[in-house]
């Protein structure tokens, strides 16, 4: 079956880290882009971060500076290292290629920062 897996979210406190990973079957991982994307409670889900195959990355304004997003082909691995965390950045963080394909979307990782 075909499936996203996220990991790495928790609890912090402002202005600390985590760092989440993403794995995803090749089918999935192989030649395409991947994106990290956030929903925060009541609020639609928007992308983040995105890397293309090759190393390609594009960030949404809010996070440049704080959030780093890489990839580990051979492990089929997409990255979010968060750094300075802010309370605006509680979410449920989820990831999947680019374009998007509605059913791969996984569970998600709940990240909540606390003042």
């Amino acid at each position: 079956q075909v499936q996203l897996v996220e990991s790495g979210g928790g609890l912090v406190q402002a202005g600390g880290s985590l760092r989440l990973s993403c794995t995803a079957p090749g089918i999935i991982f192989n030649g395409n882009s991947m994106a990290w994307f956030r929903q925060p409670p009541g609020k639609k889900r928007e992308w983040d971060a995105l890397i293309e195959n090759r190393g390609t990355i594009k960030y949404v304004d809010d996070v440049k500076g704080r959030f780093t997003i890489s990839r580990d082909n051979a492990k089929n691995t997409v990255y979010l290292q968060m750094n300075s965390l802010k309370p605006e950045d509680t979410a449920m963080y989820y990831c999947n290629k680019i374009p998007f394909v509605s059913q791969y979307w996984g569970q998600g990782t709940q990240v909540t920062v606390s003042p």
